[in-house]
């Protein structure tokens, strides 16, 4: 499915500052897998650019830790391409392990992004604040005040920027 069509679905399903924010996600994603592919790592910049686009639509429906199930979900209804689905399902924070699945009341399994286009949406999607790009020390901020300081999820993120950092020097 082509950009534009993706983006008339969300703009359908989800409120303007959701789309808004996706859209800031979408290229600041695809600047960082185009910075990557330049380095000689193998990066679908296009799926990036679509699941940057795509990884909020669960936002439609909920605003909760589950949305991305819940985008997941929807996006498997009209007929995306499954690693879309999974970039959706597995982009909040660094991703969220089986055991705090079960914890937050999602179906237990883990929601790790895994593949590289993946962690560069996780990532993008970290670093910006509605529209706006920020620094890792304000996502972190952020996330202590939701989670308190020691969580793990923070050491994941730090450990994912980390990781994209890497990709980029």
């Amino acid at each position: 499915m082509n950009f534009e069509k993706a983006l008339s679905i969300l703009k359908n399903l989800c409120p303007k500052n959701v789309v808004g924010h996706c859209l800031a996600v979408s290229e600041y994603a695809y600047e960082l897998s185009l910075a990557i592919k330049n380095n000689g790592y193998s990066v679908d910049v296009e799926l990036v650019r679509l699941g940057g686009l795509l990884h909020d639509i669960g936002r439609s429906k909920t605003h909760g830790i589950e949305h991305g199930v819940v985008g997941a979900n929807i996006l498997r209804i009209y007929g995306f391409d499954e690693r879309i689905a999974l970039i959706a399902e597995r982009h909040i924070g660094a991703g969220i392990t089986k055991e705090e699945a079960i914890k937050l009341g999602l179906p237990p399994k883990n929601y790790l992004p895994i593949t590289l286009e993946e962690k560069i949406v996780a990532h993008a999607d970290n670093l910006i604040f509605g529209t706006k790009r920020v620094e890792i020390d304000d996502v972190i901020k952020k996330f202590e005040k939701r989670v308190g300081k020691n969580h793990p999820s923070i050491i994941r993120i730090i450990k994912l920027n980390d990781e994209i950092n890497s990709y980029l020097k």
